[in-house]
């Protein structure tokens, strides 16, 4: 028997610009649990980003996130006593709340 599927855990949207991909790259960029203070270097790279370009500083960080995402990843698959790596698509996260 199998356990029991582990729950998933739902991040709650960042308070500036409710996005849960802000949060979860505020949730990578924090370091000893100090998820304001990652809050606040973010925040302020935006608006540095906002200031020097006449984009908006979040559309230019969607915008490299999306050009550094790897669109294949390999997963390792059994056949027979050999294993194959097989390429698989990855799943783009764009939403937004």
């Amino acid at each position: 028997m199998r356990r029991r599927k582990a729950k998933k855990h739902i991040l709650i949207p960042d308070p500036k610009f409710g996005d849960v991909v802000v949060t979860k790259f505020v949730n990578n960029l924090m370091l000893d649990g100090k998820k304001s203070l990652a809050y606040d270097i973010f925040y302020d790279a935006i608006s540095i980003v906002d200031e020097k370009s006449e984009d908006n500083g979040l559309d230019v960080w969607k915008k490299a996130i999306s050009n550094i995402t790897p669109g294949v990843e390999v997963k390792s698959r059994r056949v027979g006593g050999a294993t194959f790596q097989i390429p698989t698509p990855v799943e783009i996260v764009e939403k937004s709340l």
